[in-house]
C-alpha cells in the first residue's frame, strides 16, 4: 500500500441524508465518514482544505444512467458521453469509459488528460464555440468520434485541415433550438442571444408554426393518424407540417447542414445536437427541444435526401443541493423523452436515430463532499432593516422580529475552490464534520430563512471564505451548533462538480487536493497545488 493510502474502518452509523454519497455516516460520536473513514481523518493525512470525490458513488451512478438511457430508448441505440467539464482527472476518464461511456472535452487540456487515460479517439467527443487549429488538429488525427461544429465557418476550417492530414473528420452541428432551460441566465444555452451554436429559424420566424409537434405527445392522436387520412384534420395537419419545414429550410442550421454536405469528401456528418441548459428537473424541454431537432432532420432529409444518424439531446439533468430542493429522476424522465422522441418519428414518417446524452453534473456532484476546517467566529446582529438578505422565494407571510444574529464562520477555503455560489446564486447546506451536533441530526428542523426562529441549540450561520470579497459566501443560510468554534470541520455536499474544475488561484491561495474514497480506501486522485507551483510560474 502506497503511503497516500489509507484502509477504511467498517463503515458504520446512520445515513445523512439524500444528497450525500450513500457511503456517508455519522457514527456513534456523531462525526462525518466516508466509508469508514473520519473526516477528521482525512485532513489529518491530506491537508484542509480538501475536496472528497467518492469513486464507487460516481461508478454507480455512471452505470445507472446508462442503464436507464437504454431502458428508456429501448428500440434504438443510444450512447453516453461524460462532460468532462464538470470534473475531469485520467481516474475519472477510465471510470466513464468502463462504464461504457465517450468522453466529451472542449479544450486541449480536456483531450490531452482524457487520451493520457488511455480514451481511445472513437470514444472521444470535441466541443467548443472557439476551438482552435491545434486542438483541431489533434481530434482529427486521434479519430475522435465527433467534432461538434459549433458556428457557420466551421465546416470549412475542419475540411482544411482533415484534407491536410489526408484524413476524413466525423461531424455533429450544434444547432440553438429556441427552447429555454435552466436554473440561471448563465446555465441556459439554447436561447438565440448567447454564443453557442446555430439557429434552427430565421430571426423572423414565428416559432408557433412549431407547435404542431406537440400532437406526438398524444399516443391516442398517433395511432388514430391512419384513421383520418383523409380527414380534414389529417390535411391541416399536413399543412402545418409543410409550413414549419419551409420555416426550418430558411434557417442558418439547415444550411451549415447543406455546407459540411458540401466538403464530404473530408467531412463525415453524422448528426446533430442539441443542449439546452442545466439543472433541469423534468424532461419537457427536453422533449421540445427533440421534437424540434426530429423535425430538422425530417426536413433535411427532404431537402437533401440525407438522413441523419445520431442526434444528441445534449445534458443539463438536475441534482439536489439541498434536502429541499429537487433531482431529476433519470428513469423516469428518460422514459418520457423516449416515447415522446418515438411518436415525433412516427408522426413524421421518420425512422429513429440514434439518441446520445451528455450528462456531467448529475453524476459526478453529488459524490462529492468539501471539506473545511473553522477559524474566525463572528456573531453579527442585524436590525430588520439592515439584513443582507440573500433572496429567498417566500411563499407565507411571516412576521418578522425586531432583529435577529446571523453567525460568519469563516473557513480556509471559499470562492476559489467554490465559485458557484457567487457566479451563480447557488444554494448549498452545510453541516459539522468532527463531533455530535443533536441540532443537525433532527429531521423536522425549518429552512434557514431569516423568517425562521432559531432551533435551541443553534446558530443561524452563513459560511464564508477567508477571500477579500463580501461575495466571498459558501453557504448562505444553515444552521450549526451555537458551539461551532476554531479548528471544528464543515463539510458541505454535493461538490463534485464545477469545484475543483473551476478553481482559482484568487488571493493567490493555492487549490486543495482531491482525494478519492471508496470501499478500498482513500488515495490522492489531484495533489495539492502548493506556494511553491505559484513561485514556479513566477519568471521575475
Amino acid at each position: 500500500m502506497s503511503q497516500q493510502e489509507t484502509l477504511p474502518a467498517q463503515a458504520e452509523g446512520q445515513p445523512v441524508s439524500p444528497i450525500w454519497p450513500e457511503a456517508t455516516r455519522i457514527d456513534v460520536q456523531g462525526a462525518i465518514t466516508f466509508h469508514g473513514i473520519s473526516a477528521a481523518s482525512l485532513l489529518e493525512q491530506y491537508g484542509s482544505p480538501l475536496y472528497v470525490v467518492d469513486t464507487d458513488e460516481i461508478t454507480n451512478r455512471a452505470q445507472r444512467f446508462v442503464n436507464a438511457a437504454q431502458t428508456a430508448f429501448n428500440t434504438t441505440t443510444t450512447q453516453v458521453s461524460y462532460a468532462g467539464k464538470a470534473l475531469l482527472t485520467k481516474r475519472i476518464v477510465r471510470i466513464m469509459l468502463d462504464a461504457g461511456m465517450h468522453i466529451d472535452t472542449c479544450t486541449m487540456g480536456e483531450m490531452r488528460i482524457a487520451l493520457a487515460a488511455g480514451a481511445p479517439g472513437r470514444r472521444l467527443v470535441l466541443h467548443g464555440n472557439n476551438k482552435t487549429d491545434d486542438e483541431l488538429r489533434l481530434a482529427i488525427s486521434e479519430g475522435f468520434d465527433k467534432i461538434v461544429v459549433d458556428s457557420p465557418d466551421e465546416p470549412e476550417r475542419i475540411a482544411r485541415i482533415a484534407s491536410q492530414l489526408g484524413k476524413r473528420a466525423r461531424v455533429m452541428l450544434r444547432v440553438t433550438s429556441g427552447i429555454h432551460a435552466g436554473g440561471h441566465e448563465y446555465i441556459s444555452t439554447a436561447h438565440e442571444d448567447q454564443k453557442f451554436g446555430v439557429p434552427l429559424l430565421p430571426v423572423d420566424a414565428d416559432p408557433h408554426l412549431l407547435d404542431f409537434l406537440d400532437l406526438a405527445n398524444n399516443q391516442q392522436a398517433v395511432e388514430s393518424a391512419g384513421d383520418r387520412a383523409y380527414s380534414e384534420q389529417a390535411q391541416e395537419e399536413q399543412t402545418q407540417l409543410v409550413q414549419a419545414m419551409e420555416c426550418i429550410a430558411q434557417g442558418s442550421a439547415l444550411a451549415v447542414l447543406q455546407t459540411i454536405k458540401q466538403h464530404s469528401e473530408h467531412l463525415e456528418l453524422v448528426g446533430i445536437h442539441s443542449h439546452i441548459g442545466s439543472q433541469i428537473h423534468d424532461a419537457t424541454a427536453f422533449i421540445h427541444a427533440a421534437q424540434r431537432m426530429m423535425l430538422l432532420r425530417k426536413t433535411f432529409y427532404a431537402t437533401d435526401g440525407i438522413t441523419l444518424p445520431e442526434v444528441d439531446l445534449g445534458g443539463g439533468y438536475s441534482v439536489a443541493y439541498t434536502d429541499t430542493q429537487d433531482s431529476m429522476n433519470i428513469e423516469q424522465e428518460l422514459g418520457a423523452l423516449a416515447s415522446a422522441v418515438m411518436n415525433t418519428n412516427r408522426m413524421l414518417g421518420m425512422p429513429m436515430p440514434v439518441i446520445s446524452f451528455e450528462p456531467g453534473r448529475w453524476i459526478v456532484a453529488p459524490a462529492g463532499v468539501n471539506l473545511y476546517t473553522v477559524g474566525t467566529v463572528k456573531a453579527v446582529q442585524l436590525q430588520a432593516e439592515q439584513r443582507a438578505e440573500h433572496p429567498v422565494e417566500e411563499t407565507t407571510q411571516v412576521a418578522q422580529p425586531a432583529h435577529i444574529t446571523r453567525t460568519y464562520v469563516a473557513v480556509d477555503g471559499g470562492m476559489s475552490d467554490n465559485i458557484r455560489p457567487a457566479l451563480y446564486d447557488a444554494q448549498y447546506t452545510a453541516r459539522i464534520a468532527n463531533r455530535s451536533a443533536d441540532v443537525l441530526n433532527t429531521a423536522d428542523l425549518p429552512e434557514p430563512k431569516d423568517t425562521q426562529a432559531t432551533p435551541q441549540g443553534a446558530v443561524r450561520a452563513r459560511i464564508v471564505g477567508m477571500h477579500c470579497e463580501s461575495g466571498d459566501i459558501l453557504v448562505y443560510h444553515t444552521w450549526l451548533p451555537e458551539d461551532i468554534h476554531r479548528d471544528d470541520i464543515v463539510a458541505i455536499p454535493v461538490t463534485g462538480a464545477y469545484g475543483r474544475t473551476m478553481a482559482s488561484n484568487y488571493n493567490q491561495a493555492t487549490i486543495p487536493a482531491v482525494v478519492a474514497v471508496n470501499a478500498s480506501g482513500s488515495s490522492v486522485m489531484l495533489r495539492r497545488q502548493s506556494v511553491d507551483d505559484l513561485l514556479e510560474l513566477d519568471q521575475d
